[in-house]
């Protein structure tokens, strides 16, 4: 089924929400960015659920109830209800739209003591004002929890009531609390498990792993930091859990220093702007949320390399008939530039440029181009992982019009780039677009921030 979701990009959910992009889904689910008419925030996400599931109008009344909750770390829920698309039911939920997820950092490096730190206190948060008003969250994991804007917020369409029947659940995995796979009813406990395991997986990049052949007990490293939190956490018998609050409360006991102290760290510095190193390009926006200044960490051993701005400008002018998508007359897509050649190694000898491999214009019509006076300036930050796909695409200067900007960001999320490389290892990279529009066409500077 994932391979099939894609496929419906393009389709309209009850006539008011076009599936733009898809995000990410299962073989049930599926999420894809949506825009929401004369609304604000208007970049919202839909997710997709099959509606074959035993009771799908308890899932939508669950809905409903998250969606007159309010909390600064919830993820907000804006609409829901059932549609069709190519004679398949759906039930569906709008909510905001999150820029990143912790899943996406993980892969790269682990979370720093002080990070996991900032992203506890959120969620302790969060998950104390949901039970008190008798919710379980049901589905806390690295992918859950996101970053929106300068906030740590948690999904909110997993929510269920406290004694709800873990069949709400679906299917188990490797985040749910032992009594959940017995078929034990939801309650906090079950949460503060979960906690508990997206805790290590932070620190360690893995879950925790059973021991023994009777999986009774699990193994946690004994330098691990707040190893105290993780296993009263991960105690099997959920009455011998921490409850949340509990939680909160060590961890304000806990001075950083000592914390530090259980593991041996590579050398850190900091930056200004909560850039982090080129292997966790991905995770920018969640790891700048942690924090103005946030840690980011070298190989040890590694020497600094000094950093080549390569800047290439490439000019396209606007002419009509050159994007197949867009037959109107009275408008045009500027010409798609050559890439620019392949830049050399620097001095070190073991790292390398990346070049851009494929580069899109945006799409703006001519009667458009003709109202600029001057020029229009509008400058994009894009993540690029290590296959040379752009994984996040944000303003770092959005200019003057609304009309410029939704199309320049667009076109900047279809860019591709032929990776750096570091030792010959292919590396993730961060590329600045500055893009210029007269009333004769546009242009566009790509430049290398850092590999």
């Amino acid at each position: 089924m994932p391979e099939a979701w894609k496929k419906w990009e393009g389709q309209v959910v009850n006539e008011e929400f076009p599936l733009l992009r898809y995000l990410g889904g299962s073989e049930r689910s599926a999420v894809f960015l949506t825009k929401r008419a004369d609304r604000e925030p208007q970049d919202v996400a839909i997710k997709l659920i099959l509606a074959n599931a035993e009771n799908p109008e308890l899932q939508v009344s669950w809905w409903e109830l998250a969606a007159k909750l309010s909390h600064p770390h919830l993820l907000r829920l804006f609409q829901t209800g059932h549609c069709e698309i190519e004679g398949t039911h759906l039930l569906y939920a709008v909510t905001e739209y999150a820029e990143e997820s912790l899943s996406q950092i993980l892969p790269y490096r682990p979370l720093a003591p002080e990070e996991a730190r900032d992203t506890l206190r959120p969620l302790l948060d969060v998950l104390a004002y949901i039970h008190a008003k008798g919710f379980v969250h049901g589905h806390i994991k690295p992918a859950n929890v996101m970053a929106v804007g300068d906030l740590i917020k948690v999904s909110s369409d997993g929510l269920c009531g406290v004694g709800e029947s873990s069949r709400v659940l679906g299917a188990t995995n490797g985040y749910a609390a032992p009594e959940i796979a017995d078929g034990a009813g939801m309650a906090p406990a079950a949460d503060v498990w979960s906690l508990g395991v997206t805790l290590v997986e932070a620190l360690t990049q893995n879950p925790p792993v059973w021991k023994g052949a009777e999986q009774a007990e699990l193994v946690l490293p004994e330098t691990l930091p707040f190893f105290d939190i993780a296993s009263h956490c991960l105690r099997r018998n959920p009455q011998q859990r921490w409850t949340v609050p509990e939680i909160a409360e060590r961890l304000n006991q806990l001075p950083l220093a000592a914390q530090e102290k259980e593991i041996v760290q590579p050398k850190s510095s900091f930056t200004k702007w909560g850039y982090v190193a080129p292997a966790v390009a991905a995770g920018l926006v969640l790891l700048a949320v942690l924090g103005s200044k946030v840690l980011h960490h070298h190989p040890s051993g590694e020497q600094a390399a000094s950093q080549q701005n390569a800047e290439v400008g490439q000019s396209a002018q606007n002419a009509p008939g050159q994007n197949s998508k867009n037959k109107d007359q009275d408008s045009s897509s500027p010409a798609s530039a050559k890439a620019p050649p392949t830049a050399a190694k620097n001095s070190a000898g073991a790292r390398g440029q990346g070049t851009v491999a494929h580069q899109v214009m945006p799409e703006v019509s001519k009667s458009a181009l003709r109202t600029v006076q001057g020029k229009v300036k509008i400058r994009v930050t894009v993540t690029v992982d290590s296959s040379g796909n752009v994984v996040l695409a944000k303003f770092d200067s959005r200019g003057p019009s609304k009309y410029f900007a939704e199309r320049t960001l667009e076109a900047a999320r279809q860019w591709k780039f032929n990776p750096p490389q570091v030792d010959g290892r292919r590396v993730p990279s961060e590329w600045i677009l500055r893009f210029e529009f007269t009333r004769s066409g546009a242009t566009v500077h790509p430049t290398q921030t850092f590999s």
